[in-house]
């Protein structure tokens, strides 16, 4: 009885250094958001500049893969460690540029496809972790904790950026998103790595990528939902960093109301992360296809002209149905699938999700600027409600609980392609 009560202790002060990591880090996270998009607009860059830098962000995203396989060898909270030292050192650097006032575009593209990059290399072993250090019926709950403490930071991140954005400028609010990362990078290297979680794995990197794959194509009620998630990422990408930001900055409040638009869907989320705590859908497939077409919600809203504080109102269904979704899907796939190819099959999941957001970022600004923000705002609420629709009638064989069994068993992952044994982790 002592030895499990010590073990629960220890599993606690690991997810309370968890949580506090991930805390101060997305409000870092908040505050590079903001610092980035008006830094942007501050130098002058039109919609077209625009829309280079953030695809150059947003390009890291076909790496996922490898923080896939980083998250799977290593150990993740190490891999998300680094991440954040990475982002820290980004952060530190767009801030200098933005101090002095010197932005060429070159130089935005270059930090922003770092920052995206930190991104994509914390992204799999974060959405993963969470396995590693608690087991069964707990995971739900260790999800929802994670995803409150992101929601809660981004929500303290977005309000006071916006502030500082409109008070002070771009170039403090990168410095504090920089701090805020290295703070995070110091907590995460403080947790201690439970014994089962210090992995070792001698795969040939192929093999790897081809054993996450052939679990994340084994279930429709994975890929499909991820393909459909594809057009909401596209979609909401675009009305964040783009749309939004030109929709505010035109006689609605710039920079300040923008913030306060952001953290009310950053306050949703922690409602949603709250409920999803508690909540059991009868149809968890259906609940995972339907939670995202909200995001449609601001865009057409958008596309007829609607005051910032409705927009702020209604961005609150949205972030409430983003939390809750964050915290079934991730439950969902750790349940699915085995600890020592979770990140992988999340990194699958990821790519699947973000490929082409490059390109739509690449594409929005000329876009905009011909066709003007209400006709691409209107467009992007379409893709998503028409992505819904397909995804429900390709996953409807399938609205119950999907199977908790893995497609790849520890004999199969024991070997290699050359045949040769292979040792797979400590513990899995």
């Amino acid at each position: 009885m002592r030895r499990e009560m010590d073990a629960s202790r220890l599993v606690e002060r690991r997810v309370v250094g968890l949580l506090a990591a991930r805390l101060v880090g997305s409000a870092g996270d908040g505050f590079g958001t903001l610092a980035l998009c008006w830094g942007r607009i501050g130098a002058g860059h039109g919609p077209s500049g625009l829309s280079v830098v953030l695809a150059c962000k947003a390009t890291p995203a076909l790496l996922v893969l490898m923080g896939g396989l980083w998250g799977d060898r290593f150990s993740r909270l190490r891999v998300m460690a680094g991440a954040e030292a990475l982002a820290a050192l980004t952060w530190a650097a767009l801030g200098a540029l933005f101090l002095i006032g010197e932005s060429p575009l070159a130089s935005l593209g270059v930090l922003a496809f770092l920052a995206g990059l930190a991104r994509v290399l914390f992204g799999p072993a974060e959405r993963a972790v969470v396995a590693d250090l608690v087991q069964g019926d707990r995971r739900r709950v260790g999800n929802a904790l994670m995803n409150q403490a992101v929601s809660a930071g981004l929500l303290v991140g977005l309000a006071c950026s916006g502030v500082v954005v409109a008070a002070v400028g771009p170039g403090l609010a990168a410095i504090i998103a920089a701090f805020t990362a290295v703070t995070g990078a110091l907590i995460l290297g403080a947790v201690k790595i439970p014994a089962h979680a210090r992995r070792k794995v001698n795969f040939a990197v192929l093999t790897e990528m081809r054993l996450g794959w052939s679990s994340f194509t084994h279930h429709r009620w994975v890929w499909i939902p991820t393909l459909q998630f594809m057009m909401v990422v596209v979609s909401a990408a675009v009305f964040t960093s783009i749309i939004g930001p030109l929709y505010m900055s035109d006689e609605r409040g710039g920079s300040g109301a923008w913030g306060l638009v952001e953290s009310v869907e950053a306050s949703g989320a922690l409602v949603g992360a709250i409920l999803a705590a508690r909540w059991r859908p009868a149809h968890p497939v259906a609940a995972i296809v339907l939670l995202p077409a909200t995001a449609a919600v601001p865009l057409f809203l958008t596309s007829i002209r609607v005051s910032w504080p409705v927009l702020a109102v209604a961005m609150l269904l949205p972030g409430i149905c983003q939390g809750a979704y964050a915290v079934m899907w991730a439950t969902m796939l750790q349940s699915a699938f085995p600890e020592h190819v979770l990140a992988r099959v999340i990194s699958w999941v990821l790519l699947g999700s973000f490929v082409v957001t490059p390109l739509a970022l690449l594409s929005a600004g000329p876009l905009i600027t011909a066709s003007g923000v209400r006709a691409v705002s209107l467009v992007g609420g379409c893709l998503i409600v028409g992505a819904t629709g397909l995804a429900l009638l390709f996953t409807r064989s399938e609205l119950k609980a999907p199977t908790a069994s893995p497609i790849i068993d520890d004999a199969d992952l024991a070997v290699g392609d050359s045949g040769r044994r292979t040792v797979v982790a400590e513990g899995a």
